[in-house]
């Protein structure tokens, strides 16, 4: 070996080492911190960009989510209002047939017809109040509700409203219909009844629609969490294997300072050779 005072070639291989620790230790150490393998596009811009990318994925879900709860919410306030006109219709078909007994007198049959114009009305200011987050599905004033099913917004579903209006397809029972009579009594319990089983069909159609939405909103929370999951193993550090690590390196570091001295102190054997 050459000594000399110009190259100390130990001490330049003992401070590669050592600076190779230090970087080590540093990542590390930031992996400690972060609880991340790969926080940042440097540390792995490959792995970065996959977990971007499923991170974009559930963000996306979230809004699906969103989307699909505000449509359920919305056929839900309509189902309520469908049940509540159901209740109603069987309360008028009971007065409709109370009134059509021929052997009551005048004064019952309007008190009776009373109160079926009361529960006729309700169903109006019923069908009216049925909002939810501007959509009414009950009225009339909408034809569907859409949400998002899909994170590219390519895939969508639709339920249709059902108008339960008076006069509709649904109540046909008339906005001025009365049990004012006997014969007008009559006629109007098979009005009542006809629409009884058309507010249960279309009930039954918008239960379908909300169990759309209720089902696709359990698959893309099923999906969110898998894509999380799926980032977890590849960003996450595992901190049981760093603190593993994180032993070692300080262990190294000790060692390469040790060298590092120990290196630079050859030249100092140079003096003896001159004594």
């Amino acid at each position: 070996m050459t000594l000399s005072v110009n190259t100390n070639s130990n001490a330049m291989t003992a401070l590669q080492y050592l600076n190779s620790t230090q970087a080590q230790m540093s990542t590390t150490q930031t992996a400690i911190s972060t609880g991340m393998k790969v926080a940042s596009a440097k540390d792995d811009g490959a792995t970065y960009a996959i977990a971007q990318n499923m991170r974009g994925n559930v963000a996306a879900y979230s809004s699906v989510t969103d989307s699909l709860s505000r449509g359920m919410s919305a056929v839900d306030t309509a189902m309520s209002a469908g049940q509540s006109i159901s209740d109603l219709l069987v309360q008028m078909k009971a007065k409709a047939l109370s009134a059509s007994d021929s052997s009551i007198d005048t004064a019952s049959r309007q008190a009776l017809n009373n109160d079926f114009t009361a529960l006729r009305d309700q169903i109006t200011t019923i069908t009216k109040n049925a909002v939810f987050n501007g959509f009414n599905l009950v009225d009339g004033s909408t034809t569907s509700i859409t949400a998002l099913a899909s994170t590219d917004g390519s895939r969508r579903i639709t339920v249709a409203s059902q108008k339960m209006s008076l006069s509709g397809s649904i109540v046909t029972v008339k906005s001025t219909g009365t049990i004012s009579t006997a014969a007008k009594a009559s006629t109007m319990i098979a009005t009542v009844q006809a629409s009884l089983t058309n507010v249960g069909a279309a009930l039954a159609k918008l239960s379908a629609g909300s169990k759309k939405y209720s089902i696709q909103m359990d698959f893309a929370s099923k999906l969110s969490d898998t894509l999380t999951s799926g980032i977890g193993n590849l960003v996450d550090a595992n901190m049981a294997q760093e603190s593993a690590k994180l032993t070692s390196l300080q262990t190294k570091q000790q060692l390469g300072v040790q060298a590092l001295s120990i290196a630079n102190q050859a030249p100092q054997t140079i003096l003896s050779l001159f004594q």
